[in-house]
């Protein structure tokens, strides 16, 4: 049996081709995912490795909006030094900035950071964590950085180049510089911009005396890093207060939560190619399954011939089964290869864009999971073909037909799919009246039911569906489309297994552009309804704004009538982070309608006003005390002043101004939220747009928008996603082409002889090609439209659930729908191209006479 079974695939190679492509796609994402993750995260980790080089303990803050540490606790650790074990101790300050370029505009990082730090020379640093000067020297005065070289070459500095600095904290104007050192720097990688100021200099910049960013230590001989870092962890006061207030690690500790950030985000990135390698497998299956059914049919002959000299039931189940192993080898092999290859562009593109590498790592565990993925995967999808295989009766050698086993009754699966499509029906509905976590839950059970009711629905569906797209053409197509029609409906089983790659693919499709569009639907009704501002003032880079731009809007721009920044603020309450803004320079009701439910928008100094949601998660109420924690550890009572209506233009908490200076130190305020600016009543606003970007322009990071371009900025961010979601998608859709092109391909092998005898009663090949051409079409409409339903009918309830979150109501995207079903028609035809032509060149004659 294992000689007949490869004999059959050697003796079929077009039909092993098909049926192999349609396991590669998917196990070649599979492979690209761990291989890409797998090498991002070696160079990542060999770079971590270099961090913290020589530090044997780190205190920081363990709150990225703290100060810092107080100075006061580094010189109680500096007169304890001989007690505690330390050799040397190190003060670093620092923090975020943006950098101008050779032409004055700030340095792209592409996401990754851009910092400032205090330089030391080698005998006072730890690690030389400012790395080797390699051009020039080491900033001495004010006015003078040091910048690491990638960076530099990247924006077109040099040493002796003059730039600006533009502080990302603290309400300085921007800083006049030039460049005297160029540095290579271990960590250097990306966009990541690093300059250096004389210590002097950095202090005065960000630190007001009081706090430090980070305190580096060496240990003496004989006293461990683990045994030094339980020292000055009891020195810093009570265990509990110093690890809410402060991380205090090992050089070691630190390097290995810098590796767990990147692992994290890296785990990210490789769950959505394994889920989207997931779906392709899944569409992949059907293919599988639709091609081995065909293939069982094909054979009936053959398999009963064998079951009539003595092989078993067993064995033709067997011999089924092992035909699908080598093809799930192959398959796994070839979509190893390919996985190579996606994961070599990957990696090629992230390293023009400056992400580490230090080679390709194939490793061992992309190679076991692709052979085991395409075997996994082709066995599950071959088992019930095997199984009706060997339910073959030796008589059926007799019979001229190929009648596929199982082509019968439909009624069983089809009282099962319509129970369970009941079942679905209700839970999206029950849960499309809900909002949140719970009713989202049910929507998304209702979906799983849905997709699994469709599966077991759709051939008794493709007979009805199908038959009334041919009544459509059966006019102007004549004899053709009516016999196309005949064909696309002869096996529902088949038809409905071809269709559902391409509704699985399509479903998810409208699924997504349902939630995108509904999205960009609420920003827009947001905007216009809440926004009275003229100008929005925002960061290119979607970072934090200096505050001292909202001030020199203030005092610079005489046509700006009302000028109001939201300044971000973070505090903890019972423990759990609880993020704020702040309304500097007024109240928010002068450039939004927000509608109060309680109290009023107008906070107090030491008042909180918070969203509708906050109110009902957190069980608070208007009159309410709540005390907020800030991150240096003291605590801020407010009282809540004011609900209103969830708003995603103004956010969900206000606090006031003074409790806003409690929470934020100096040192760390920064704009993260917009500056809302109102021209004066009559003022001409391309004017006053003008006369904005005159006086900010020096900040390198502004943009001004006014409510329409600020509309489009959200709606080109969230277009973004869709687009690299689609793009991932196209993989489902390219194995549903596949899918069909698979099936006709077969099917006209399967009808060699009824061609044969059409085209002896003088049927032209352009009939023949057109009848497989509207056959294709109408199986990819009917897969299109079950795909849009499907997607509408999960998308809309899901929606339903998000208004918790502030999303308001369904955006259906029509034209995306429409321009959906078109392409699947287009899909059909093109997916029809080699088929048709295959079928119009078969010999009447040949045909005929073939047994």
């Amino acid at each position: 049996m294992r000689k007949v079974s490869v004999r059959s695939l050697a003796s079929h190679k077009l039909r092993l081709v098909l049926t192999v492509f349609s396991v590669v796609l998917g196990t070649s994402f599979v492979a690209a995912a761990l291989m890409f993750t797998s090498t991002v995260s070696s160079a990542f980790n060999a770079i971590f490795d270099s961090a913290a080089r020589g530090v044997a303990v780190e205190v920081s803050a363990a709150d990225p909006q703290s100060p810092g540490v107080p100075v006061d606790l580094v010189d109680k650790l500096r007169k304890d030094k001989d007690e505690l074990g330390i050799d040397r101790l190190v003060e670093n300050v620092g923090g975020p900035v943006t950098v101008a370029d050779s032409a004055g505009k700030p340095i792209q990082t592409g996401g990754a950071p851009s910092i400032a730090s205090a330089y030391l020379p080698p005998g006072r640093s730890i690690g030389d964590p400012n790395g080797d000067i390699v051009d020039g020297r080491a900033p001495t005065s004010e006015g003078e950085i040091l910048i690491n070289k990638d960076a530099a070459d990247k924006a077109g500095l040099h040493v002796g180049s003059p730039t600006k600095v533009v502080l990302g904290t603290g309400i300085s104007d921007p800083i006049d510089v030039t460049v005297v050192g160029l540095t290579d720097m271990p960590t250097s990688t990306g966009g990541f911009v690093g300059i250096a100021f004389d210590e002097a200099t950095a202090k005065q910049y960000f630190s007001d005396g009081e706090y430090v960013s980070v305190v580096d230590m060496t240990a003496r001989p004989g006293v461990s890093d683990a045994q030094l870092r339980e020292r000055v962890h009891a020195a810093l006061g009570d265990a509990k207060t110093v690890d809410e207030l402060y991380d205090v690690r090992t050089g070691d500790q630190v390097r290995e939560d810098q590796k767990a950030q990147v692992d994290q985000f890296l785990t990210i990135i490789q769950a959505v190619f394994l889920a989207f390698a997931a779906i392709g497998l899944l569409v992949g299956t059907f293919i599988i399954y639709n091609t081995f059914s065909m293939i069982v049919a094909q054979r009936n002959k053959e398999l009963a011939l064998l079951r009539a000299i003595g092989a078993s039931r067993r064995d033709v189940s067997r011999s089924v089964l092992l035909e699908a192993s080598i093809v799930g080898v192959i398959g796994g092999l070839i979509g190893l290869g390919l996985g190579i290859g996606i994961a070599a562009v990957m990696l090629a593109v992230t390293q023009a864009q400056g992400l580490p590498s230090s080679g390709l790592d194939i490793g061992v565990t992309a190679v076991i999971a692709s052979l085991v993925v395409g075997v996994v995967v082709t066995m599950l999808s071959a088992w019930i073909p095997a199984r009706r295989a060997s339910r073959i009766p030796p008589v059926e050698a007799m019979r001229e037909s190929t009648v596929e086993p199982g082509a019968g009754s439909l009624r069983t699966r089809t009282l099962v799919g319509a129970i369970l499509g009941v079942l679905g029906v209700l839970a999206l509905v029950v849960g499309g009246l809900g909002e949140g976590t719970g009713p989202a839950l049910i929507v998304g059970l209702g979906a799983l039911l849905a997709v699994v009711a469709v599966v077991l629905g759709a051939p008794a569906l493709s007979q009805p569906v199908v038959g009334a797209f041919g009544s459509l053409f059966a006019k102007p197509f004549g004899t053709v489309g009516r016999l196309a029609r005949t064909n696309a409906i002869r096996n529902p089983r088949r038809s409905a297994a071809t269709a559902f790659a391409l509704t699985l693919g399509l479903m998810l499709v409208v699924v997504i552009g349902t939630i995108g569009t509904s999205f960009k639907g609420t920003v827009n009704s947001e905007v216009d309804k809440g926004v009275t501002a003229d100008f929005i003032v925002t960061a290119t880079n979607n970072g934090p704004l200096p505050i001292g731009i909202a001030d020199t809007i203030r005092s610079k721009v005489p046509d700006a009538g009302v000028v109001i920044s939201q300044a971000l603020a973070t505090a903890k309450v019972d423990g759990q982070p609880f993020w704020m803004s702040s309304a500097l320079g007024g109240s928010l009701n002068d450039v939004a309608v927000v509608h109060t439910e309680q109290g009023s928008l107008d906070v107090p100094g030491d008042g909180l006003a918070i969203n509708a949601s906050t109110a009902r998660d957190q069980g608070w109420k208007l009159g309410d005390e709540v005390t907020l924690t800030a991150p240096t550890g003291d605590r801020v009572p407010v009282k809540i002043t004011g609900v209103y209506e969830d708003s995603e233009v103004i956010g969900q908490r206000i606090v006031g101004e003074d409790a806003y200076k409690k929470l934020v130190p100096v040192e760390t305020m920064r704009q993260a939220a917009p500056i809302w600016v109102k021209g004066r009543p009559g003022t001409d606003v391309d004017k006053l747009r003008s006369e904005i970007e005159d006086v900010t322009k020096q900040y390198l990071v502004v943009q001004i928008q006014d409510k329409e371009q600020f509309k489009n900025t959200v709606s080109s961010t969230i277009d973004q996603m869709l687009v690299t979601l689609y793009a991932l998608l196209g993989l489902s859709l390219a194995i549903a082409v596949l899918g069909i092109v698979n099936t006709l391909a077969l099917s006209v092998v399967e009808r060699k002889k009824e061609i044969g005898m059409l085209r002896a009663i003088g049927m032209a090949r352009a009939q023949v090609r057109r009848s497989i051409y509207l056959e294709s079409t109408y199986i990819a409409v009917f897969g299109a439209v079950l795909g849009v339903v499907l997607g509408l009918a999960i998308a809309i309830p899901l929606i339903r659930t998000l208004a918790y979150w502030g999303l308001d109501g369904v955006v259906i995207p029509w034209s995306l729908i429409g321009i959906t079903l078109v392409g699947s028609a287009v899909v059909g035809v093109v997916a029809a191209l080699w088929p048709a032509v295959t079928a119009a060149r078969t010999r009447a004659l040949e045909a005929i006479v073939e047994s």
